[in-house]
This record gives structure tokens, sequence and C-alpha cells, in this order.
């Protein structure tokens, strides 16, 4: 994963907790208040930090879930192995404290200018960045066009269902489920393969500029089957948080 923003430039700071909101059964976004942030980008990440009772610590990253502009906020999934986001899960509410630093990358981000169209391909949490560019995206009054498909195990484990199913003018969001699908499903079923790829994506001769965020299995095969259809590697971003979880 890029990091082209030096970490020993930032400095923790203590930053209360404004708001808890339950997205899924196992997902929840939370709301900072940092005292000193500079402002941060479509597409960048930063570090939170627990301490113990004994002093023991936990550093983990998260992607930022809103937009330039908006309070700072951080959509977590729980690992039923981690040791972080249980308590930040199951744990946090309003009023509690959180250390943090950031904002933290500058290569997975995206400004309107950057224009499009835009091919956004999300497995699992790795929506949360993409949801901060269409949100983005919105408060700037863009009309670049976009496309958003998500894979999910299950409809239920969509992340933002409700926000995303807002979305309409130039923006096209699309599912494909990879463990269950509800009675009367119409839309795709299983992951993101290159047939699937050739359907929803922008044609290469758009010059289309692509996001993809997932697990690194899922990452690496959408990168694999862009390149298949033409896409030249320097429009495709790409971000992975490890072997966990799926598409």
């Amino acid at each position: 994963m890029a990091r082209t923003t030096l970490r020993g430039r930032l400095t923790w700071q203590t930053a209360p907790v404004s708001r808890v909101t339950r997205e899924t059964a196992t997902v929840v976004t939370i709301e900072l208040k940092p005292p000193d942030w500079p402002g941060h980008r479509a597409g960048q990440h930063l570090d939170v930090r627990l301490t113990a009772e004994d002093g023991y610590t936990a550093e983990r990253e998260y992607s930022i879930a809103s937009a330039p502009g908006e309070p700072v906020a951080i959509t977590v999934e729980r690992l039923d192995n981690g040791e972080v986001s249980p308590y930040l899960t199951e744990e946090v509410r309003a009023g509690d404290e959180l250390e943090l630093r950031g904002p933290i990358g500058g290569y997975f981000v995206w400004e309107p200018g950057d224009g499009g169209p835009l091919l956004l391909l999300a497995g699992g949490s790795g929506v949360v960045p993409l949801r901060s560019i269409l949100r983005h995206r919105r408060r700037t009054g863009s009309d670049v066009p976009a496309r958003l498909l998500y894979s999910s195990p299950t409809l239920p484990d969509v992340i933002y269902r409700a926000e995303l199913g807002q979305y309409h003018d130039g923006v096209q969001v699309s599912y494909t489920l990879t463990r269950d699908e509800p009675p009367g499903w119409t839309g795709h079923t299983g992951r993101i393969n290159q047939a699937l790829l050739a359907e929803a994506a922008w044609p290469a001769e758009a010059n289309p500029l692509a996001y993809i965020c997932g697990p690194t299995s899922f990452v690496e095969a959408t990168a694999a089957g862009l390149a298949g259809l033409g896409y030249p590697p320097q429009r495709v971003k790409t971000e992975r948080f490890g072997a966990t979880g799926g598409q």
C-alpha cells in the first residue's frame, strides 16, 4: 500500500468521539473531533492508537470515511481475532476519547480536477475511502461520471447501503453478492471476475480513473482484470488491507 506522507512529521492527539453510528451487525462509523486537524483529502487515512492500563499499545490504520470539510470519521469492521476492532465496534461511545494522528497518504486521493470517468471497486470494508470520494464529488458539485461496483458477502453486510442507494446524478452503484442473495435478487452474484468487469466497467477508450480497495487478493485480482481490459497501470490506484476478509 502506497504511503507518501511520513508519519514522523505527524503528532498524536487526543480526539473526543462525537458520534457512533451502527452500519451493519459488525461495522460502526465513529465521528471524531480532533482539536488540531489540518484537513484531509478524499482517500486518505489516519492512525488510531489504544493504550492498555499496563502500558501496552496497539496501532491500526483506518481509511477516513468522511469527505473533506466534513467532521473526521472512520468506519471500523469488527475482526473476531482483532486487538483493536472489538473495542472500537462494541465499547466506544460518544464522549470517549481516542488517540489519532493524520491525515496520511497522497497516492489514493481524488480531487475533482483529476477528472474521470471514475470507476470505484470495493471489496467489503474497502468501500470506506470510496465513500469519501463519492461524498467529495457531491459536495464539490462535480459532474464527473462515476460507477461503484461493490462486492459483499451478503446484502446485510453492505456498508452505507441506505446512503449509496441515494446516489443518482451521474453515479451508478451496483453490488455483487458472493455468499448469499435474498429471494428475488436480480443483481450480480459471485466474485468480481473478468466477465463482470467487462460488463460493469467503463471501456478503456474512455480513459477512466480506477480506484480499487479491499483485501489483498481482491485488489490483485481486480487490478489484473482491469489490465486485461486495457486499463493502463497509471490510471489504476489500489489500496489493500491485508489478508483478512474476502470479496
